[in-house]
């Protein structure tokens, strides 16, 4: 318990990266995994991570977000994205998976199919993305959680042009949109905002217990 605490403790919104430090093919393995076990409602995973490891590809997204030069500086820049249509062909996929994994029958998964369809349904295109939007953060949360347990830097933004970054990284074939974007990385040595204390409320204004 301790210990996660004193990792959240040392995490921060970065500032400043080192340019010089890249992290390992072994740490990207692991946040693709944490991001990947990710909990998502109904399991359905409407998201996509994608990893960008180029500095020019980097420098031409850093105008396009508020130019934080953390994008250009970072070791990795993490964009997490939304798919456009979750239709009954994407649940029926889902589905084909559940049945493959966990050796569950047509008759048993069906019901549960036909009610996330139907559910689907009467939902309209930016119910569906706000839906999938609030997977997006849970992603995220669930990623500086474990950034700051493998000692990754990273820092959080809501900051930047999606449609500039939807045309750059040619997302709209891949049937994707931006939402969220984090470079990650290890912080400079003179990013002063590392020496700084954490601002929080007091543990009695954030949480409420009821017994």
């Amino acid at each position: 318990m301790e210990d996660i605490i004193e990792h959240m403790k040392w995490r921060y919104a970065v500032k400043k990266f080192d340019t010089e430090k890249i992290l390992s093919k072994e740490k990207v393995e692991t946040l693709k995994e944490a991001f990947n076990l990710t909990a998502t409602s109904y399991g359905l995973q409407p998201i996509t991570l994608l990893i960008i490891k180029n500095r020019e590809l980097q420098n031409e997204l850093t105008p396009h977000s508020f130019d934080q030069q953390q994008v250009a500086q970072a070791s990795h820049i993490l964009v997490i994205c939304i798919k456009h249509t979750i239709d009954d062909e994407y649940i029926s996929q889902y589905f084909e998976q559940v049945k493959k994994i966990r050796n569950i029958s047509d008759e048993i998964l069906e019901p549960f199919k036909n009610d996330l369809v139907d559910s689907f349904s009467t939902k309209d295109v930016e119910e569906i993305k706000r839906w999938s939007t609030n997977q997006a953060y849970l992603a995220m949360g669930n990623l500086l959680t474990v950034c700051a347990i493998e000692k990754i830097d990273s820092c959080p933004m809501e900051g930047f042009e999606p449609v500039a970054y939807d045309e750059l990284l040619n997302l709209e074939e891949k049937g994707l949109t931006s939402v969220l974007v984090m470079p990650i990385g290890y912080r400079a040595d003179d990013d002063m905002f590392a020496r700084f204390k954490k601002v929080r409320k007091d543990m009695n204004e954030s949480v409420i217990e009821i017994r």
